[in-house]
């Protein structure tokens, strides 16, 4: 398996797949067709069967799929069979929220660090971590092996931090807001714009036709 030839929509399909299996499993399902998981999920039987034929063959013709042997190969394929030490750079509204959240370490990925470079936050708590001066990035990331990075600061320094968590050792970043970052070839980055999101929302609702049929350059 070439991991770089799977398309991105397809792991993320995979995200979906395994919290729906998830629940499955919590709720004493054994076996699962591909249908009532495009059922669940919302996409195609075909799509699911041709997402999961890029990893190999997981179920029997004519019974399913056991729920739980599944489960366990889209958690070891999304690397997920082991926990994931993360660090968090930007202890405002939005960094407090995001080590707030539960579903980070419900999936294996456990915050070890949060950094800001306000002296009024630097030594607060936030749920069982202190705020750390960013420059201890580089030494806690050493010391816990961390390889993936959140960046959680104003537009402005996004670059700076994301240069910072490369140099400590940081294969992968997840920054939020529009800024785009530069960085070395082999670090992974991935942006959380919600705007953009709001933005998909609202194109659909303003072309949401009351009838069936193509759209004309009048609609826009």
């Amino acid at each position: 398996m070439k991991v770089l030839n799977v398309p991105e929509a397809t792991v993320n399909r995979l995200s979906v797949y395994s919290r729906f299996l998830d629940q499955l499993d919590k709720s004493g399902v054994i076996t699962v067709s591909s249908g009532e998981i495009a059922n669940g999920v919302g996409v195609s039987p075909a799509q699911v069967r041709k997402d999961l034929a890029y990893f190999g063959e997981f179920g029997t013709r004519g019974v399913g799929y056991n729920v739980k042997d599944l489960a366990h190969h889209i958690l070891k394929i999304l690397g997920l069979t082991h926990p994931w030490p993360v660090v968090l750079v930007g202890a405002g509204n939005l960094g407090t929220a995001l080590c707030a959240y539960r579903g980070f370490r419900n999936r294996g990925f456990n915050i070890v660090g949060v950094f800001d470079n306000d002296l009024l936050k630097i030594g607060k708590r936030i749920q069982d971590l202190e705020v750390l001066p960013v420059e201890r990035v580089p030494a806690v990331v050493a010391e816990h092996g961390v390889r993936i990075g959140i960046i959680a600061v104003p537009q402005s320094a996004t670059q700076e931090v994301a240069d910072l968590l490369v140099k400590s050792g940081v294969e992968a970043l997840l920054t939020f807001g529009p800024a785009v970052v530069q960085v070395p070839e082999k670090v992974i980055v991935r942006n959380v714009d919600l705007s953009i999101k709001l933005e998909v929302l609202t194109f659909y609702l303003s072309f949401r036709k009351i009838h069936s049929g193509p759209w004309t350059k009048d609609d826009v």
